[in-house]
């Protein structure tokens, strides 16, 4: 019994941090513009990028389902978050931006990147252009 209390401590441990990793590492300005991150990089290497990015998007949902079942340890919501950001999809920036966009949200998230010396996210609410 004291394993699973342990494996389940470790398992929330660990998606609380990936979560505020994720969270602290996004330039400021990460919101302000609709631009493809993987626009400036050989075609191969673009497509390569995107299809890793998906692949573990959906490990991670499948994790975070996973995690979701009674008697399974570990922050299954959270960890499915993290996996949606990470798969593309149509509207997804903008269900992002709508999400984060919310004052308390925004003011938490803000609160956490400079607890961490970070700059607070700009263009939250609508991307400017």
């Amino acid at each position: 019994m004291l394993w699973l209390l342990g494996t389940y401590l470790l398992i929330s441990a660990l998606s609380l941090a990936a979560f505020i990793l994720l969270i602290i590492a996004l330039p400021s300005s990460y919101f302000c513009s609709d631009r493809d991150r993987w626009i400036n990089h050989h075609p191969l290497v673009r497509w390569l990028g995107i299809l890793a990015k998906n692949m573990l998007g959906f490990a991670i949902i499948a994790l975070g389902i996973l995690l979701s079942l009674p008697g399974i340890p570990g922050q299954g919501l959270l960890t499915i978050a993290i996996g949606v950001v990470l798969v593309d999809f149509p509207g997804k920036r903008r269900w992002i931006v709508a999400v984060i966009g919310r004052p308390a949200i925004l003011a938490r998230i803000n609160a956490l990147r400079r607890l961490f010396w970070r700059t607070p996210l700009m263009c939250p609410s609508r991307p400017q252009h």
